[in-house]
């Protein structure tokens, strides 16, 4: 006999949600800061891979992982980050996303260190060549990055990576145990064979990386 399947229950006030958890700690309260100060710029410098997050104007939300060289994010100042582009697919999500509505978030990773730092603010698509160019990366200088206006900026514990094991590599998993990107897209869009795919996306890795 079919089963009407009930809807979840879900808490919609704030203060039903603060119930759950509890006061907030004095560390945790007191370490937001408006600014980037000197631990995290030097923890910048180290990260080699963030993940973005923005929403269009309408709420739908997105999140978008960056990746470079450690230190590829520019720190001109205490309250200003830019992050220059680096070639993709063309979706321009996250740019799209911040036309219409600037907030957005960072969390920057360090491999190694089980502690994230996340900024918070607002951020506009620039075009400016000066700030671009010493951006550049493999001969390659970027089309368009983002200034990014702190809001804030705070360091996030370990627990999460601690409990993933996301830095131990007996736990990584091995690369064939999954399918390729090429026949995943082959099988899910009907656009092409699997191997027509699976050369096109190792071609744009080989070639299409700046």
């Amino acid at each position: 006999m079919d089963t009407e399947t009930q809807e979840p229950s879900t808490i919609r006030d704030a203060a039903e949600l603060r119930a759950q958890f509890g006061a907030v700690g004095p560390l945790a309260a007191r370490k937001v800061l408006d600014h980037i100060d000197d631990y995290a710029r030097r923890f910048i410098a180290l990260a080699p891979f963030l993940v973005l997050a923005s929403a269009d104007a309408g709420g739908q939300a997105d999140a978008s992982p960056r990746g470079d060289a450690p230190g590829f994010v520019a720190v001109p100042d205490a309250r200003t980050l830019v992050i220059p582009d680096r070639r993709g697919n063309n979706r321009i999500d996250s740019f799209r996303n911040i036309i219409e509505s600037p907030g957005i978030g960072v969390i920057f990773f360090v491999p190694g260190i089980n502690e994230t730092l996340r900024v918070n603010g607002t951020a506009a698509v620039t075009q400016d060549r000066a700030l671009l160019e010493p951006m550049g990366a493999q001969g390659t200088v970027p089309t368009i990055g983002l200034i990014v206006r702190v809001r804030e900026a705070f360091f996030h514990c370990g627990k999460a990576l601690m409990r993933a094991q996301l830095w131990d590599p007996a736990r990584h998993v091995a690369r064939d145990t999954f399918p390729s990107l090429g026949r995943i897209l082959a099988d899910q869009t009907a656009a092409s064979a699997v191997p027509e795919a699976e050369a096109r996306i190792a071609e744009s890795y080989r070639t299409r990386l700046y």
